[in-house]
Order: C-alpha cells, then sequence, then structure tokens
C-alpha cells in the first residue's frame, strides 16, 4: 500500500476536533458537572468542530505540492 490510510488534511481536522472535545469535556467536568454530562459536552465539540476545522484549513489546489516555495519579489 503507497498511500496512507487518510490524508493529512483529513488526519489533522480530525485531531483538532477530538483534542477541542477532550478541553470541553474536561472543562465541563472540572466545573463540577457530572461525568456523563460532560462526555456529552465533549461530544457534542467533536461534532461542531469538525466542519468548523473542515472549513478553517484549506484544501490544496491542484497541481501545486504542499510545502512547495514560492519566489516573490
Amino acid at each position: 500500500m503507497d498511500r496512507p490510510l487518510l490524508p493529512l488534511r483529513s488526519a489533522l481536522v480530525f485531531l483538532l476536533a477530538v483534542i477541542s472535545g477532550l478541553a470541553a469535556g474536561c472543562l465541563c467536568w472540572i466545573a463540577g458537572e457530572s461525568t456523563p454530562r460532560a462526555l456529552l459536552t465533549g461530544l457534542a465539540a467533536v461534532g461542531l468542530s469538525i466542519p468548523f476545522f473542515d472549513r478553517l484549513i484549506a484544501p490544496e489546489a491542484p497541481g501545486e505540492p504542499c510545502g512547495e516555495v514560492h519566489e516573490h519579489g
């Protein structure tokens, strides 16, 4: 298998969504909410942050490799 299971952009979107969900759930739990409510808050944050990070991280333009340096001047 020559290609990765997930493209780098998708993996980054999912990673950022999971981190934001963990942060929201932990903050809710530290604030004194019950564990199930904190878990639901974290899952809701993951669900809402996937479209947010998907729009925030621009897809690569076709034919333009990632990491290419452009000369300006």
